[in-house]
Parts: C-alpha cells; sequence; structure tokens
C-alpha cells in the first residue's frame, strides 16, 4: 500500500464493560480512497467506524487501547480536542438525520457555530456544498423550505452537505444506503465517488455489491476481528483468507 496514509490505526482494542468488542486491530487508512468495512452484523463495523471521530467516549464504560494516528497525532491523546476532531472526521448515519430547520439552515449552522457570520460567505458555502453534494439544482428554488420536505434521498444527501460544510478531511458513513430505494442508492454511490477527488471516506456497507462497486480498499471483520484487508479487487477476487472467501461467496452471515 503506496498511498498517502492519512489515518495509522494500531493495536486497537475496545472494550463495553466486559465486551471486549474490538480485538487488536490494525489499519491503514489512505487518503483521497474509499475505504469499506464489510463483514457480518455484530462483526465490530460500526464499532470501529465510531471510534475514528471519538462518538464511542459518549458510551458509559468504554475502555481503549492502542492507537489512531491522525496526521501522525493519537487521536485519543490528551491533546486531542473531540469538538475540533469531529469537524475534521465527520459522520453520516444510517438513517437521515437532517435537523428541523430550512435546507439553507441545516448546512449554514456548523460554520455559523464556528464564527462565520458573513451571509456572503455563508450563502457561498451553502451552495458549495449542495453542489458537492449533487443535490443543488433540486433545492436551489425553495432552500428555505424545510429539509423535513426532502425525499430520504434528497435527505441523505442534505446531510452529506451539512458534514462538507465544517471543512472536513474525513467522512465516515455508516450504511448511508440502507434506509433508501435503489435510485437514491446509485446517487449516493455516484457521489461517492466524487466526493473521495477531496477527501478520505470510509464507509460502512452490509452490500457487497456496494463495496466492490465503490471502494478502493476492503476490510473484512468478524467478531470483532480484523481477518483480511486489502485492495477490493483483491479482497473480492483472490481473497487470502478463507474465511473471507466464505463470507464473500454467501456461505455465511
Amino acid at each position: 500500500m503506496n498511498e498517502d496514509i492519512i489515518m495509522d490505526v494500531q493495536g486497537l482494542n475496545l472494550w463495553y464493560g466486559d465486551n471486549h468488542a474490538l480485538h487488536n486491530i490494525t489499519l491503514p487508512i489512505a487518503n483521497r480512497k474509499v475505504t469499506s468495512l464489510i463483514g457480518p452484523s455484530g462483526c465490530g463495523k460500526s464499532t470501529l467506524i465510531r471510534c475514528f471521530n471519538r462518538m464511542n467516549d459518549l458510551v458509559s464504560g468504554c475502555k481503549v487501547t492502542g492507537s489512531i494516528l491522525y496526521h501522525g497525532q493519537d487521536i485519543n491523546g490528551p491533546e486531542a480536542d473531540p469538538v475540533e476532531l469531529r469537524m475534521k472526521i465527520g459522520m453520516v448515519f444510517q438513517k437521515p438525520n437532517p435537523f428541523p430547520k430550512s435546507i439553507y439552515e441545516n448546512i449554514a449552522y456548523g460554520p455559523r457555530v464556528h464564527g462565520v457570520k458573513n451571509k456572503n460567505e455563508l450563502d457561498r458555502i451553502v451552495e458549495s456544498c449542495l453542489h458537492k453534494a449533487a443535490l443543488w439544482e433540486e433545492v436551489k428554488d425553495r432552500l428555505h423550505d424545510s429539509a423535513m420536505s426532502l425525499s430520504g434521498g434528497q435527505q441523505q444527501r442534505l446531510c452529506i452537505a451539512r458534514t462538507l460544510a465544517v471543512n472536513p478531511e474525513i467522512i465516515l458513513m455508516d450504511e448511508p444506503c440502507s434506509a433508501l430505494d435503489p435510485i437514491a442508492t446509485s446517487k449516493i454511490e455516484d457521489l461517492i465517488e466524487d466526493l473521495k477527488q477531496e477527501y478520505c471516506v470510509i464507509i460502512v456497507t452490509h452490500s457487497m455489491s456496494q463495496a466492490s462497486r465503490v471502494s478502493d480498499y476492503t476490510a473484512f471483520m468478524y467478531l470483532g476481528d480484523l481477518i483480511e484487508f486489502g485492495e477490493t479487487r483483491q479482497i473480492f477476487e483472490n481473497p487470502h483468507k478463507e474465511l473471507t472467501e466464505n463470507y464473500i461467496t454467501g456461505r455465511f452471515g
């Protein structure tokens, strides 16, 4: 793997109370590439992705050992600021969760919180992010309508635009298409392809076909272990581990 590594996971373990949920995970994440996490339900995919912007801090009884280096700094170290970290590493959830505000205000909210007051600058950010999320042409004439009036697929793209508004480097997506129909899913997949020109994207997906379509690298997880990691084509066409092959070919999971 000769890519520019933006995040480097080294010997990561995580416990929820007595439950040892992640076991000694070591995983490099390349910048401006899409990395997919696959594996059966309960294998630790979502737990791992939530480590990347410290969302597990919000879970009582959670303990983490090992390191996650982001630009060489351990994100769990004493100098790390979780608020600043979550600006640089944004999250898009399984179910679209727009704020109960206008389309415009959903995107302007983050920049405002971080000190942007100038209306022209906010207008520029809103338009730019909607363009990047492939939503501008659909909503440009109703920016002040409620975000709740959008379709599910549009709401998910709005949530992606909202994430982009605070200028992240990494975008985490936890099964972003699971609540969407095939047409909306196709639009999100096209968008992911565009986003990797500027951002690192890490996606959790249950869909083997989605992982093979959108990702450059794939990590297969099982029962809290990272079984195999490599270029997506190699993982799907020539897996090194029998367990990986059995999962990809549908023999279990």
